[in-house]
């Protein structure tokens, strides 16, 4: 089965929008829009016409460019049931358990409540890739807006099963002050000391920090590291502060 071109598509002042192409079906999906104009323009450059979004949550940030997307291409929208009242522009509900498909790839859906209280995420385990949403970032999580530790704990519990190779795709540029907060949870972390160094020279050079993998994240990623609900609570609040 061909790989799957994955493409970054930086919007607004730090979202990544991911535009996801199967080279066999030519079926294309859009990963959490947040505008229309820059990922239609992507698709159009590359002769790809877009089948498909696929919404995580439901945050403006995430499904600004649905409707414009729809509209322009005729696409599918597919996101999370629990979040339906709040994606007016939703064709299909899928909750944890349940599998999309883009072509002969299939994702397998999970629930990851906690940024917010729908939130979902997208498996490819063929792929070795994961699309997150605000759940995991690099070296970080999503702040709990509707859920709590105990949840975002599980979902990191959950994410820490997957394969060291598996590729994390995030929606935000969050690394530099995730890492630099980071260092401040675990100062004796020689592999996070050093990843913070390679942060700092690529966004200095303005290269993109993600995707990451979860082998990156086990190594350096406070939140994925705590060994309690407890525990990934009371940095989520330091880090809520800082």
């Amino acid at each position: 089965m061909a790989a799957l071109d994955i493409v970054r598509i930086p919007v607004l002042s730090d979202n990544y929008v991911w535009l996801v192409h199967d080279p066999v079906s030519e079926a294309t999906m859009v990963v959490d829009p947040a505008v229309a104009e820059p990922v239609l323009e992507a698709a159009a450059a590359r002769g790809w016409t877009i089948t498909d979004i696929w919404n995580t949550h439901w945050h403006p940030d995430h499904t600004g460019g649905n409707a414009a997307i729809k509209e322009a291409t005729g696409c599918k929208v597919t996101g999370p049931a629990a979040e339906f009242a709040r994606i007016p522009t939703l064709d299909v509900q899928v909750k944890g358990g349940d599998t999309v498909r883009l072509g002969n790839h299939v994702a397998d859906v999970w629930d990851v409540p906690a940024h917010t209280a729908g939130h979902i995420a997208y498996h490819f385990a063929g792929d070795a890739a994961i699309f997150v949403g605000d759940t995991m970032f690099a070296m970080g999580c999503g702040r709990l807006f509707e859920g709590t530790a105990e949840q975002m704990f599980a979902n990191m519990q959950k994410l820490g099963t997957l394969d060291d190779a598996t590729r994390v795709y995030c929606a935000h540029e969050y690394t530099l002050s995730n890492a630099r907060f980071a260092v401040t949870v675990e100062p004796d972390n020689a592999a996070l000391a050093e990843r913070l160094a390679a942060v700092e020279s690529a966004r200095a050079a303005g290269e993109a920090t993600v995707p990451t993998s979860i082998g990156e994240e086990r190594a350096t990623n406070p939140f994925l590291r705590a060994p309690s609900a407890a525990e990934l609570g009371r940095i989520r609040a330091l880090k809520d502060a800082a």
